[in-house]
This record gives C-alpha cells, structure tokens and sequence, in this order.
C-alpha cells in the first residue's frame, strides 16, 4: 500500500487536535456501532504542592492533585497518549475496567507490561463494555498512586436514563458534584521514599499523617483551610455523590453531617437503592451515593476516617480528613460547619463495616440482569496471610525477620526484566519466552489448621514464614470460576479489599471466622448478589466471589493495600483464549514499553 497524503483541511484538524491534546483537553471522534473515541493527554510529571505546612515534590499526571477526571459514556473508548517526564518508570491501571480482550491496556508492571521509563511514551487504549457509574486510575507502579490517581466517570448511553428509584420522582444533579477522592498525605516522605524503606529495612510502611479528601486534608489540619474543599448545594435538589477511596493503606468511613445518603451503585454497577448513614469504602473501591439538599440552610462537614481492621499490631493513620457541603442559601458563617458526631463510626468500628456491607445487593432488574454461575468448574480456597521471610540483618521486621504477605503460603514475586503477558503471548503465538512464571499457584493452602484462631501461630502448629515465586493460575475460556478469600491470624487478622483486574464479580457469600465447605455455600446468595470488581474480606473471616472466565489475558488478582501487594499478597490468573476469533486476545500494539 501506498503512503497516504493529509489534505491541507486534515492537516489543519490534525494541528488543532494536537494543540487541544497538549493541554490535556479530551477531544471526541466518531467510533464503531455508534460509540466515541475519547483522547486524552497524560504528561507524567514533577510538580510542588503544599500540605500541612510543608511544600512537597510529588509526581502528577498534568500537574494535577488528584489528576484529571476522564468522562465518557458506556461501552466508549477511551485513548490516553501518556508521556513520561518523571523521573521513574511509570505505569497507569484502569481500575474496574474489564479491558475485553486487551490487557495490552491494563497496567501493572511487569504483569501485562514493561514500564514506561523516563522520557519514553505509550499510548493506552481502554475498552469499556458493560461498566456504568464510577471507576479511577491510578499508577501501579510501586508507591506511586499514592499522588498520581484520578476518577472515571462513565455515563449511561445516549437517551438511556440512571435507573435510581426516587419516591417521590425526584431531578438528579449528577454533574453539579465533582468526585470525592479518598486519599492520604505523608508530610515528610514522598512515596519512592516510603518504597525505599520499606524493602530495605523489611519494617512496615510508615502510617501516613493525615486523610485526604480531593487531595486536601480539611480544616481541622494546620495550614489547611484554604484548599478545603467545598461543595455547593441548592436546598431541594438531590446530589449523586461519586466516591473514590484511592487511599494506599486503608479502608475509609464516610458521611455527612445532617444528611442520609443513598446507596445506589458501587464499582460502576448498580445496586439496590439503600439509605445510609455512612459509606464503607474499602481501598480501591467506589460508591455512588445520593444526596438530599434537604437539611436547614447552612454548612455541614463531609468526612472521611480510617477504617483500620487491626488495630493492635498494624500502625494506621487515625485522622479524619474534611469537606464542606455549603447549601447557596446559608447564612455568613460564624461558626464551625456541624460534623457528623453520631453517624461517622470510630475507626476501629468492625460491626458498622460489615452492617454496611452486608446490604450491597445487585439491582437485579429486567434491564440490568445478573448472570451468577450456578456451579463452579475451578474452584480456588486461598488464604491470606501477613508472615515474614527470613532475612539476614540488619532487618526490622519482627524477630529481625523481613515482613512479607502470601496467598496461600505463596509470597508472589514479580519477574525482572520481562512481563507476564508478553511471556504468555510470545510462547503461543510466535517463539519460547520460558522462565518468567510459574503455572503452579496451588488452589488451596499447604496445610489446613484453625486460620482464623490468633493463639495457632504461638503455638507452633504453622509457621510465619512464606516461600516466594511467581505462580500463576492458568484457567480455561468460559470456565466458572469460585474464589473464597479466608484471613488468617498469621501475624493477625485483618480486613483485606481483593482486587481481580479484567473482570468483575459476584460476591455471593461472606462470613466470619473459617468458611466451611459442608455449611456455607448453602447460604450462597445466587439471585443478587453485588457485583464488584474489589471485595472487603472481613477481618478474620471470609468471602467467596463467582464470574465466568470469558475475558482471555493475564489478570492481576491482589491486596489493594500497597505494602501488601509489594510484600507479595498476589497472584495472576490466565484466561486461555476461545475457539471463536472474538473470544481470543488482542494482538500487542506496536509501542508496548520494552524492559
């Protein structure tokens, strides 16, 4: 074929996108079967923000704390040009997106690609399907998103409306209220600092000193009250409420003073419409919740807490971070906004955690039908577990040991000098790339014992210590997969939010204590149960979740607490590709990252 030759009004077009791209505008372009394509232009870069006092470095996408909010529309694609400026490798998860067929896109290193490294680029293309409602990006590269994350929000098709259940019939504001980012703030120590110390010490990552709401910690903070963030609400309307918890270490308690919210989706899937009180948002996952502008006029707190399952060997950030909710007609103020005193639970609050929880239900309805196996053709029981690895000093973990996490006694080790998926793809489709991984993850742990009992590991009956590898679980297309998470008392027991890349599932069952395969799947919840694509196991108990693997790639499964992810509280699950020729995998693009 022929070079092709831009007419002088495309070159035009094609200057005026760039200049749009540059500056981080999203510019909009016809795609297949009536859906958009969505350009967006990331520059990884360094820039200087100021919090509690102190100015800081910290790496941004755009110079932007949070970063910038992507918006589209169901089944859309979204086109992200990122270049890195840093002065690291960078890569970017789009987190709850199912990716079908492409984890070319997915993100994190060493998994489905090679870094990004200083001054190299490459060009991420995210591929919506069924997902509807509120997801984010975020860095998966080490620490980093602990400064470079940002929200998706993903409307409903054109014509087609949010199916919230009003009663009386009420107008939605689903735009008036930008996303409310959950996150923390370390004064002192930037995340490649907290990285550094954490491996080479083999201690545990240093709590951070504040919660953040959009990047601020709120008034209550020294040096805080000018970047506070507000909303402004009109009395009588209702508000959706999008909520992000991008928090590196913890699950988060959110609420507001003088105001039930409505739960009506999380995870970008709809959910059976229920009040609230508060919000429990585990880290990584998102809440879209309605509000009511129905109080007195006035101002009223926003506020996120820590949720911190352990309590007793885990040190945590007990802060509260806050916002202003301000309705248009309030008075000048003269004193403190109200806080939400009795509806926010204190931080150690496990019965609010799991009331919450326990009400998630999909919607379940004509137009939104759940599709639960009723049978499961690979069945995995792992366990999750905070152990240790020997290390010669000088370490500061306990005993002098270095600090570690498994699933299923299995420390996962992410390969150096290649990925996974390039690994996987590369044997199949062209020449032998072996010694990357191991297809040998087990499907349930090396021994069995009372995991959730915290005198077992005193007394000697299992061990602390974990072995390390690169295991994977290799799965094939269209197999009903179960999962049931179990915490363990292994240096004890805490909540842990799984995380599966490439897909969402149903979380049919949970419980405290240890699960019991003759007992508890008889009280599965098969008719509508909530779809996640993050899951909160409570502390020393268990979830089980179901999806059907019909999404062919490398999918990373893990801890969304970071230190855990890097300690190793992970595994990749292979979906084999289908017969079908659009049940296989994407081919590569021709500028994946090389290691």
């Amino acid at each position: 074929m022929g070079a092709v030759t831009a007419t002088p009004a495309v070159l035009l077009l094609s200057l005026q996108l760039g200049v749009l791209l540059a500056f981080g505008i999203a510019v909009l372009c016809p795609a297949a079967q009536g859906s958009t394509v969505h350009h967006y232009q990331f520059l990884i870069k360094k820039a200087n923000v100021t919090r509690l006092c102190r100015q800081r470095s910290i790496l941004t996408v755009n110079g932007q704390f949070p970063g910038p909010t992507i918006r589209a529309r169901r089944g859309d694609v979204i086109v992200v040009n990122l270049r890195n400026h840093g002065d690291k490798n960078i890569t970017i998860h789009w987190h709850g997106v199912d990716q079908p067929r492409n984890p070319w896109s997915d993100g994190p290193e060493y998994v489905t690609q090679c870094p990004i490294q200083p001054g190299a680029a490459f060009t991420y293309r995210v591929i919506l399907s069924q997902e509807e409602g509120t997801l984010w990006w975020h860095a998966h590269t080490g620490f980093d998103r602990a400064t470079v994350h940002g929200a998706i929000v993903i409307l409903p098709n054109h014509g087609a409306a949010f199916p919230f259940v009003q009663t009386p019939p009420r107008v939605v504001e689903t735009e008036a209220i930008p996303p409310i980012i959950l996150g923390e703030w370390w004064r002192d120590d930037d995340a490649d600092e907290l990285l550094r110390d954490a491996v080479r010490t083999g201690r545990d990552v240093k709590p951070s000193d504040a919660a953040t709401i959009n990047g601020e910690p709120g008034d209550m903070f020294p040096c805080s009250a000018h970047g506070t963030f507000r909303a402004r609400v009109q009395r009588g309307k209702t508000y959706l409420l999008r909520v992000v918890n991008a928090g590196l270490s913890n699950d988060v308690f959110f609420a507001v003073a003088g105001h039930r919210l409505t739960v009506v989706a999380t995870d970008a899937r709809y959910t059976k419409p229920f009040a609230a009180d508060h919000l429990m948002v585990a880290s990584g996952q998102t809440v879209d919740a309605l509000l009511h502008a129905d109080a007195d006029a006035g101002r009223y707190y926003m506020a996120a807490r820590t949720f911190a399952s352990n309590t007793v060997v885990a040190a945590f950030n007990n802060s509260t971070a806050t916002a202003i909710l301000e309705y248009a007609d309030a008075p000048p103020p003269s004193t403190r906004p109200a806080f939400p005193d009795t509806t926010l639970p204190a931080v150690d609050d496990m019965a609010a955690a799991l009331a919450y929880t326990a009400r998630l239900r999909s919607l379940a309805s004509a137009a939104h039908p759940v599709d639960v196996p009723a049978r499961a053709d690979e069945r995995l029981f792992v366990t999750m577990a905070v152990n240790l690895l020997p290390c010669a000093p000088p370490c500061g973990g306990p005993n002098g040991d270095r600090l570690a996490a498994s699933l299923n006694n299995v420390s996962f080790v992410n390969p150096s000098g290649a990925d996974i998926l390039g690994a996987y793809y590369h044997h199949h489709h062209r020449h032998h790339r072996g010694g990357v991984y191991d297809a040998g993850f087990p499907d349930e742990p090396p021994s069995a014992f009372n995991f959730t009992d915290p005198g077992i590991p005193a007394a000697g009956l299992i061990g602390p210590f974990t072995e390390t590898g690169t295991r994977v679980k290799v799965v094939e297309h269209g197999a009903a997969v179960e999962v049931v998470f179990q915490d363990t008392a292994v240096l004890g027991t805490e909540s842990h939010p799984m995380h599966l890349h490439g897909y969402s599932f149903y979380v049919v069952g949970r419980g405290i204590g240890n699960f019991d395969e003759a007992r508890d799947p008889k009280g599965y919840n098969l008719v509508d149960p909530p779809f996640q694509n993050t899951v909160a196991v409570p502390k020393g108990g268990w979830a089980a979740i179901r999806f059907r693997a019909t999404n062919p790639g490398v999918w990373f499964m893990h801890c969304h607490f970071d230190r855990h992810v890097v300690w190793g509280m992970d595994t990749v699950f292979i979906v084999k590709d289908g017969k079908a020729p659009e049940a296989k995998m994407l081919r590569p693009p021709s500028d994946m990252p090389k290691c």
